[in-house]
């Protein structure tokens, strides 16, 4: 890199005025994390930043791990001015490499401009999903009965839904879900079925629009169940990353006033084998946390 590129290095804090410098990205960006999403990295992952001689943060990587297994890698930003000098790519390589030390796979969500680029650097395609948003709440529609209980999750429930995520994600990742409790509260809900749990809804306050996810649930009609108590409870946008796959539940999506906004890649370094369960997992957490 010339001498004028900004210094590339992993950050173990962020002061108040980092800080402000990453949300600064995020708002150029149109993204939709708040200071507590990057609490989340900082507190269990990593921040990789490019920094100015004058102490200005001009580009972002994060990695957080889960499970000992694969780690994610995400909130790769980088303010306009300082875009095309490969600030990024350096970043991305940083933080692998020091993955690989600590031997984790890293895994992403790539818009279209970004999966050529990680394909570049190992990542291969696994699977993808749609991010759906919903403007406005629309009138309650109704729902199919799926002969299930949906109702909040209480404390004394956090640790089945953390083990019940944990079978379906492919890794233990309660630490970060903790990071999602109390922003949403409408959207933390249970679906049981002959006393076990059928099915997990979460979410959280974003920047621009609250975010649901992840959505597990053993099949269509559980999901449907969660999604419509879920939906018609808060009003105001909403996002949504939701699978491929799973057309019935988007079709219903559709009818609560859900459209796709873009589309996403989960990819892989160096195999597309995906390590979720497919069958249960119907909207992940977001690019950011997987």
């Amino acid at each position: 890199m010339a001498i004028s590129d900004p210094v590339l290095a992993r950050k173990p804090a962020l002061t108040s005025a980092e800080l402000a410098d990453a949300e600064a990205l995020v708002r150029e960006a149109n993204w939709n994390q708040l200071a507590a999403d990057w609490q989340i990295f900082l507190a269990q992952g990593r921040v990789y930043a490019a920094q100015t001689a004058t102490g200005r943060i001009v580009a972002t990587t994060a990695t957080l791990p889960f499970g000992g297994r694969f780690a994610w890698v995400s909130m790769v930003l980088v303010t306009a001015e300082y875009r095309r000098r490969g600030i990024a790519t350096e970043l991305m390589r940083l933080a692998i490499s020091e993955l690989a030390e600590r031997k984790l796979t890293p895994a992403l969500d790539a818009t279209p401009d970004g999966r050529a680029v990680y394909h570049r650097i190992g990542f291969e395609d696994a699977w993808g999903f749609q991010r759906l948003l919903r403007k406005e709440r629309r009138a309650e529609e109704g729902v199919a009965d799926a002969a299930v209980d949906i109702r909040p999750i209480a404390a004394t429930d956090w640790n089945a839904v953390c083990a019940y995520d944990a079978a379906a994600f492919g890794a233990e990742r309660g630490a970060m879900l903790e990071g999602l409790r109390g922003r949403l509260p409408p959207a933390e809900l249970l679906a049981e079925r002959g006393g076990r749990i059928a099915g997990v809804l979460l979410g959280r306050n974003g920047r621009i629009a609250g975010h649901l996810g992840p959505l597990i649930a053993e099949d269509d009609d559980v999901a449907c169940a969660l999604l419509a108590r879920a939906v018609d409870a808060i009003d105001g946008p909403l996002f949504i990353d939701f699978a491929d796959a799973k057309s019935q539940v988007r079709r219903f999506l559709a009818m609560r006033g859900f459209a796709a906004v873009r589309p996403f890649t989960r990819m892989i370094h160096g195999t597309s084998a995906r390590f979720d369960d497919a069958q249960r997992t119907f909207a992940v957490v977001g690019p950011e946390f997987g």
